[in-house]
């Protein structure tokens, strides 16, 4: 038995109870895969000797048809918290739990710089840092941050259940994205255990740095060579091929390792601090298929003093796109959005809501009063958009926020300035929770997270949504669907609300996908933007990319993990029938 093999070396805990194993069969997806066991290693030695384990079962699988019988592909899956929507952290063999016991925060350095400008902070290494383990929930994170006046911008809606593991590992943004940026420009270091079954340190190089790592007779030195040698050969079109977006989590971000890579003539990295060589870069988004990470330093920035939120009631969606672009003419922190079926649902389910709001139960009931009317009435808002502004200095906050009330006169919309927090919290928690919400409560259909993260640039929003709705309402008699999301970023998770129990509704999700996902290429966007590839995207990619970067995107999977025990079938070797075969129908 594998377990009784792995007890005999690990320090943590090993599961294959089937309470266990069915707990980790789902994550936020549509799918259900049912592992062989759970492991929850307690330090690096245990990640280290599973993964050397692994290795010699691959070594023995490879020499022996017994061994393939009884070990079968035997892999290792990373997984935080499981809000993953992908189906990113299933797999038929081992999970690797972090929550258990990598669940610390090491060191949080405080911000020095006064300067609040978000592009340098995050070029500024000496801001402030933050060391944490990757089964840290981002809950309890944002805690410790907050008595510092501190910030890590690039947090999810579903900030209140995610863990960092899992952040890193999709390359996740959010509501503070549109100013502050995506994980991937706030990782300074990673510690991760490859596939040689040590630790290593995976941090930006400088020219004369990769001059000496390529010179190592080491696993991590063979992985620069043939990386370097990789992006050498390949590089235009590796330019060529990043999405024209500016939030994306499809495939692996080869393009962003060596951004300042010198013509030809001159000899590469010949030296200056801009010129980096930056593998976090590339394991950032990577979803776990290059190694496990055990630990992770993030760049912090100091939180503004002062913002103020407005809420905007669209009856009409015509103006959506260009009301979004005269917003950004603001500098807005956010501009979140959600429909008027998600405010139906979250009127609906009012209790859950409240008791998320931590309060008075008949005060909190009253803040919802004017929705409540609002539902009677018929009159619910098509979408609701919600655009925070930012200061540290409050006149000139005051200043802008009614420069852009003013400005929104000409959309004819109404437009209500919230007070404080107290009057804003009723609607972020709506917008953070709208996919719990509906994932919870979605009775007799289930939430369909299939085409829920496309990017493209807001400009085109005026021809894209209207091509996008048509698509979907051809399918209205069998799916229903919610709209929220990231419109500054051009940013929508469009979730359908479908029976999967019906195979001919099931049959439609790559139907569907493919008209959604050609409709985006058509654009230069991305098929997600935050939310990664996993089971339900990694075969879409090819169409997004074309055969030679995801071609490409193999050789770069080969060369971290050569036996493919990480994660297989997410971002490369992605099998569709594989997927639509394990979509939870009971």
């Amino acid at each position: 038995m594998l377990t009784d093999d792995i007890r005999q070396f690990f320090h943590g805990d090993v599961a294959d109870d089937e309470k266990t194993l069915a707990e980790y069969s789902h994550d936020y997806s549509i799918f259900s895969v049912k592992p062989q066991m759970v492991v929850f290693p307690k330090d690096a030695e245990d990640v280290k000797n599973l993964v050397k384990f692994v290795n010699r079962k691959r070594e023995e699988r490879a020499a022996s048809s017994e061994a393939l019988a009884k070990d079968g592909n035997i892999s290792l899956t990373g997984r935080s918290a499981g809000t993953d929507m992908t189906g990113g952290p299933l797999t038929e063999s081992i999970v690797v739990s972090f929550t258990k016991y990598f669940n610390h925060v090491k060191e949080i350095r405080s911000f020095d710089a006064s300067s609040l400008d978000a592009t340098r902070d995050r070029q500024d290494d000496n801001g402030g840092y933050a060391v944490v383990e990757p089964g840290v929930y981002y809950r309890d994170f944002e805690k410790q941050l907050k008595e510092r006046g501190l910030l890590y911008p690039p947090y999810p809606a579903s900030k209140d259940l995610c863990a960092m593991g899992g952040m890193i590992n999709n390359n996740s943004g959010g509501e503070r994205t549109l100013a502050y940026g995506k994980t991937e420009d706030y990782v300074l270091e990673l510690k991760m255990v490859l596939a040689d079954g040590e630790e290593h340190t995976i941090r930006p190089l400088s020219g004369a740095e990769l001059e000496t790592k390529l010179k190592e007779k080491s696993f991590e030195g063979d992985i620069y060579r043939k990386l370097h040698e990789l992006l050498e050969k390949n590089y235009d079109v590796i330019k060529a091929a990043k999405p024209k977006v500016s939030k994306n989590s499809a495939g692996y971000f080869l393009w962003n390792v060596w951004p300042a890579r010198q013509s030809p003539e001159v000899k590469p990295m010949a030296g200056g601090d801009k010129e980096t060589f930056d593998l976090t870069k590339l394991i950032v988004g990577s979803q776990g298929t290059f190694g496990l990470l055990t630990e992770a330093k993030l760049r912090l920035v100091k939180e503004k003093r002062f913002g103020k939120l407005a809420v905007v009631f669209l009856r009409d969606l015509a103006p959506l796109a260009d009301m979004i672009v005269e917003t950004l003419k603001f500098n807005p922190e956010s501009i979140e959005s959600y429909d008027d079926k998600t405010l139906w649902v979250a009127l609906k389910f009012l209790p859950g809501i409240i008791k998320s709001m931590k309060g008075n139960f008949l005060k909190l009931v009253w803040k919802f009063i004017p929705e409540a009317l609002m539902a009677l009435k018929g009159g619910l808002p098509k979408m609701i958009l919600l655009v925070e502004l930012t200061s540290d200095d409050k006149k000139e906050l005051t200043g802008r926020m009614q420069a852009l009330r003013d400005d929104f006169q000409k959309f004819h919309v109404p437009v209500r300035v919230l007070r404080d927090h107290s009057e804003e919290e009723k609607y972020w928690i709506i917008r953070r929770q709208s996919f719990k919400l509906l994932h919870d409560h979605s009775i007799g259909k289930d939430t369909a997270p299939f085409i829920d993260d496309v990017i493209v640039e807001p400009k085109y929003l005026p021809e894209f949504l209207p091509r996008l709705n048509a698509i979907l309402d051809k399918y209205k008699k069998d799916l229903i669907y919610t709209v929220a999301g990231h419109p500054g970023n051009g940013n929508f998770h469009i979730i359908p609300l479908m029976d999967l129990q019906d195979e001919r509704v099931r049959n439609l999700i790559p139907v569907i996908s493919d008209e959604v996902y050609k409709l985006v290429s058509g654009y230069g966007g991305s098929i997600t933007a935050e939310h990664n590839d996993g089971l339900i995207r990694t075969p879409y990619l090819e169409g997004m990319y074309g055969k030679k970067i995801t071609g490409l995107f193999a050789e770069v999977k080969n060369i971290f993990d050569p036996k493919n025990i990480f994660n297989p079938g997410k971002k490369v070797g992605g099998d569709l029938q594989y997927a639509l075969k394990h979509i939870s129908h009971h």
